[in-house]
């Protein structure tokens, strides 16, 4: 891997930039954060970044700004399904407009590679078909559909000197200081260690991809290291082809991990409509430098232990602070951001773009 590269990761706050930037430090590079700050106050224990930040939104940002780096690692985003259903025309302007004009602006400035975090989610419902890079897109809902914008709009920015990458991750798990408990894995875990219940929302037959948070941002460090000819406007899905789970699967491992826990069903529960069983065969030989290194029983035995040394509580996780959807909702409610996300007490970004964290 090629150390020194000069790192702009926007979201570095938030779930996956509170992992990846001590990973890229570590690695040797030169990297600078850039967030909106939603979720400051919502760390799982101890959180020390390990770069400085600016504190500022996509839509106020220059060309200027982006001077100086030759990479960027895009990882802001309205991150979720519910969070984007709010208001699907906010998902598309932060999710899709956005990311193209930061883009733009990052190919105006010189930056030579520019790695997007993407979803599965853009697959949308398989039916059972084995899901491939060349498959079709189905996104069924707001945030799904930003993301295959998103990558439609950068993808017309390629040529010889910009250099973009398309990382569409499978569902996330695992521990870090910026945990999110509204992902399927933590969200299950903790129910397990709080209630003695495994509580199952759907019906439990959706497939879903999984993927820990780390071997997200090595694939992430991979993208951004690669030799240019290898991955340039590539798709990589970002998982392991062998951790492919029915939902009900993954409640079984937990209930078998978490002592005294059973599998719970909640009353009205029903099929998700996010169903997809994903190939990951091409990251796994193709990406140079990607080497994954959990399996999901070793991530749910991880969050087990975090979970319990702290001796969670269901008020721990259920309220705002883990939340994404329940956070954003929190501070407009307090009138801290209003409708379009913005800060109330900074001046208000130009044009219709947003930003959030990851």
């Amino acid at each position: 891997m090629v150390s020194g590269h000069r790192i702009l990761v926007t979201g570095d706050r938030g779930y996956f930039g509170s992992i990846l930037v001590p990973m890229l430090v570590e690695a040797g590079h030169f990297v600078q954060g850039m967030d909106q700050g939603y979720y400051a106050g919502c760390a799982f224990g101890e959180f020390q970044p390990a770069a400085a930040s600016l504190r500022k939104d996509i839509r106020a940002i220059t060309a200027d700004d982006l001077r100086g780096f030759d990479t960027v690692i895009h990882l802001a985003a309205l991150s979720n399904d519910p969070l984007g259903d709010i208001n699907p025309e906010l998902t598309l302007a932060i999710n899709h407009r956005a990311s193209v004009r930061l883009a733009r602006l990052a190919k105006a400035a010189g930056v030579t590679r520019f790695v997007m975090s993407s979803s599965c989610s853009t697959y949308g419902r398989s039916d059972g078909a084995i899901i491939s890079e060349t498959s079709p897109l189905n996104p069924v809902t707001p945030y799904g559909r930003s993301k295959v914008m998103a990558e439609h709009g950068i993808s017309e920015l390629v040529d010889t000197d910009f250099c973009p990458v398309f990382l569409r991750h499978a569902t996330v798990y695992g521990l870090a200081p910026m945990l999110r408990f509204d992902l399927v894995v933590n969200n299950l875990v903790a129910y397990a260690v709080a209630t003695g219940r495994v509580h199952l929302k759907s019906d439990g037959q959706a497939w879903r991809p999984l993927v820990h948070i780390e071997d997200v941002c090595r694939a992430c460090i991979a993208a951004a290291t690669a030799e240019a000819g290898l991955v340039r406007n590539e798709v990589f899905n970002i998982g392991q082809t062998v951790d492919n789970y029915q939902i009900f699967q993954i409640a079984d491992m937990i209930a078998d991990t978490v002592p005294g826990s059973r599998v719970e069903m909640a009353d009205g529960a029903s099929p998700d409509e996010r169903s997809y069983n994903v190939n990951f065969s091409k990251a796994e030989n193709g990406l140079p430098g990607f080497e994954p290194q959990w399996s999901v029983q070793r991530g749910v035995d991880q969050l087990f232990r975090a979970y319990t040394g702290v001796g969670l509580r269901t008020g721990d996780f259920e309220g705002v602070r883990y939340s994404r959807l329940a956070r954003i909702i929190d501070l407009m409610d307090a009138g801290k951001l209003d409708s379009e996300l913005n800060w109330r007490d900074r001046a208000r970004p130009h044009g219709d773009q947003a930003e959030a964290d990851v």
